[in-house]
This record gives C-alpha cells, structure tokens and sequence, in this order.
C-alpha cells in the first residue's frame, strides 16, 4: 500500500501534492516541485513584506531572497514543521535584517497595497474614505517592528498563534501579548489621527 502511494504520488503533478510532498519532491531534485512551491506563496510573502517594508521594490528582492534562501536551505526544513511557516520565518528574518540596515519606515501608497498581487479585498470598498485607510496605514508604519509584525501575520495573513510564534521565533503568550498591545496602539494612533 505505501509503494502504491509513493508511486502515485511520484507521477502526479505538483499542484496536487501537499505543501511537504513538494519540499519532499524538491529535496528529490524535482525543480517543478519546488516551482509549485513559488506560485504557491510568492504573493503571500510579497504581500507581508510589502507591508512590513513600505517598498514595491524592496517587496520584490526581499521575496526573491527568501525564495532562494529557501531553496538553498531546503536540507534543513524538517516534516515536523509546516513549509508556511518556515517559510515565513525566512521572510521575516530578511525583512527584520533590512529595516535594522534602513532604520526608516516608509508608508505603502494606498493604491501599492490594494493592486498587490493576490490581493482578495477591494480596499476602497472595505474602509468608510481612503483618508481612513491613509491613517490606518500610517498608524501602522509607526508601530515597533515586532509588534508590526505579529499583527500583520495574524490580521493580514490569518496565522494562529502557534504559527506566529513559530515564525517569529518567541512563545505563543508574547505573540498574542504583541497581537493585543499592537491592536490597542494601532487604535490609539488612528484615533489620535482623527481627533486633530
């Protein structure tokens, strides 16, 4: 029985396979596997890094980077891990190493985020004005990079708790500590905002 799947899964395409069939295919040798992989994630990564960066073309290096990096670390990544997430945290090391280099947050225009790739939400119908989501996005780029972080990978990217913290290399209760801290000064920063 576990020759007939192994055989099965040997012919079958890479966009049938699971995340791990295809890290497992990739180790292999087999470089549509590892393709399949990309279109998998590659707008996923790029939407976080854009948002974590500010910069379409910093987004695009940075989730080019992490793409080889992962490739070239694929040795590493062990069946007890979820790709997604080591990924992830591929991504968010590059990007934590690029903004410690620049040290500046720059706000993404609003027309950046919502044309991204892979974006799902049309914005402008999400939000009451684009000056509120002007302000939300520039409440965000304010907030400390950690904080940032864990609440873009939990709001934006739909991560549990267990996934963030995986990601960001730190305990589930300061991931849903930074969650909580970051909700509440987003909300006092868009507030503030809005009061003058």
């Amino acid at each position: 029985m576990l020759s007939d799947d192994c055989e099965r899964s040997a012919v079958e395409a890479p966009a049938r396979l699971s995340d791990e069939q295809c890290v497992l295919r990739s180790q292999r040798g087999d470089p549509d596997a590892f393709s399949e992989l990309v279109r998998r994630y590659q707008n996923k990564i790029y939407r976080y890094v854009l948002r974590a960066t500010g910069c379409p073309e910093e987004a695009r290096d940075l989730t080019q980077d992490t793409f080889v990096k992962a490739f070239c670390q694929l040795g590493r990544w062990r069946p007890q891990a979820l790709f997604r997430t080591w990924l992830f945290r591929i991504a968010s090391n590059a990007t934590i190493d690029l903004l410690r280099r620049r040290q500046v947050w720059n706000c993404v225009p609003i027309e950046e985020i919502s044309d991204a790739p892979g974006h799902g939400v049309d914005i402008g119908t999400t939000l009451d004005s684009r000056d509120r989501l002007a302000h939300v996005i520039g409440a965000l780029s304010e907030l400390p990079p950690a904080f940032r972080q864990a609440l873009l990978l939990r709001e934006l990217e739909g991560m549990s708790y267990a996934e963030i913290a995986e990601v960001l290399a730190v305990a589930e209760g300061t991931v849903k500590s930074r969650v909580a801290r970051a909700r509440r000064m987003l909300l006092a920063r868009v507030e503030a905002v809005v009061e003058s």
